[in-house]
C-alpha cells in the first residue's frame, strides 16, 4: 500500500461527520455499552474493565467518543486521539453535553507524539485497527502502555473482507479476494458506497506482529450478529453475518 492513507481517510471522515452524529448521540446515551456493528452487548465481549478507577486509557482513533465516554463512568482519566477535526468537534460538543472530562487531541494513533508509558489501558474500536496499518499504530500503542497495560482492539474479521466484493457492493458467500498476504482494502474508488483505504492481515500475521514487537494475547473473540438481527449494516447482511464472524477483537498485555 503506497496510496498517503492518512490524508485520505482523515478528509473522508471530516466530510463525512455529520452522518455520525445521530448514533454518536445514541451511543453516548446508553446506559450499558455495546460494541460493532450490530450492537454486542459489553455484557457478553467484556471489552472493558467494569472498574477503571484511577487508570489512564486511550481512544486511538475516537470518532464521536463515546467509548471515551464509556470509559470516564468506570472511572478511567482518558485521553482520546484522532485525525478527523471534524468528528473531534463532535466528540468534545458530546463529551460537554455529558459533563464528561476528556483530554481530546486531534493527532495520527501512529504517531502521538505523547511521551512513553503513559497509559495502563489502550482501545480501539473501528479506529486505528482498521484505519492505520498495523505494524505502524500496534508498535505505538506498545509505547504508550506501561509494563503490565492492556490493548484492546476490535474491528473487521479477515472473513469480512474477502467475501466483500470488488465493486464495494454488500458482502456475499463467495471468496472475492485472496488471503495470503492480505493486507486490506481500498475502497476509494469502488463503484457502491466508496469510504477510505483499511487494513488487515491473516491471522498468522497478526500473531507474527504481536509476537514481533512483544505483545502477549490474552484472549481473542469473534463476533457475530446477534440471533434476532436484520437487515443490512456497513454491506454486511445480517444473515451472513449469522453464519460467519463479522468483527474479530484482541485482548492484549505488555508483560511486566
Amino acid at each position: 500500500m503506497t496510496r498517503d492513507h492518512l490524508s485520505i481517510n482523515r478528509d473522508i471522515w471530516d466530510a463525512d461527520a455529520t452522518n455520525w452524529v445521530s448514533l454518536g448521540e445514541r451511543l453516548w446515551s446508553l446506559e450499558e455499552s455495546e460494541w460493532g456493528c450490530w450492537g454486542n452487548p459489553d455484557g457478553e465481549l467484556k471489552l472493558l474493565p467494569p472498574d477503571m478507577t484511577g487508570l489512564d486509557a486511550i481512544e486511538l482513533g475516537c470518532g464521536t467518543g463515546y467509548v471515551s465516554g464509556w470509559m470516564t463512568r468506570r472511572g478511567a482519566n482518558v485521553t482520546a486521539i484522532d485525525l478527523s477535526k471534524e468528528q473531534l468537534s463532535t466528540a468534545r460538543r458530546f463529551a460537554a453535553d455529558h459533563g464528561t472530562d476528556i483530554a481530546f487531541m486531534e493527532g495520527n494513533a501512529e504517531e502521538t507524539g505523547l511521551p512513553d508509558a503513559s497509559f495502563d489501558f489502550a482501545i480501539s474500536e473501528y479506529g486505528a485497527s482498521i484505519w492505520c496499518p498495523p505494524n505502524k499504530w500496534l508498535p505505538e500503542a506498545w509505547r504508550l502502555l506501561r509494563p503490565g497495560g492492556r490493548l484492546v482492539f476490535l474491528g473487521n474479521h479477515p472473513l469480512s473482507l474477502i467475501c466483500s466484493p470488488l465493486d464495494g457492493s454488500n458482502c456475499d458467500w463467495t471468496l472475492h479476494r485472496p488471503y495470503r498476504d492480505m493486507w486490506g482494502a481500498d475502497w476509494t474508488e469502488v463503484e457502491y458506497e466508496p469510504t477510505g483505504v483499511c487494513f488487515n492481515l491473516t491471522m498468522s500475521a497478526w500473531m507474527e506482529l504481536f509476537a514481533e514487537i512483544g505483545f502477549a494475547v490474552t484472549k481473542y473473540q469473534e463476533v457475530y450478529a446477534p440471533d434476532q438481527a436484520g437487515g443490512i449494516r456497513a454491506t454486511i447482511p445480517a444473515e451472513w453475518a449469522k453464519a460467519y464472524p463479522v468483527e474479530q477483537v484482541w485482548h492484549l498485555s505488555k508483560p511486566q
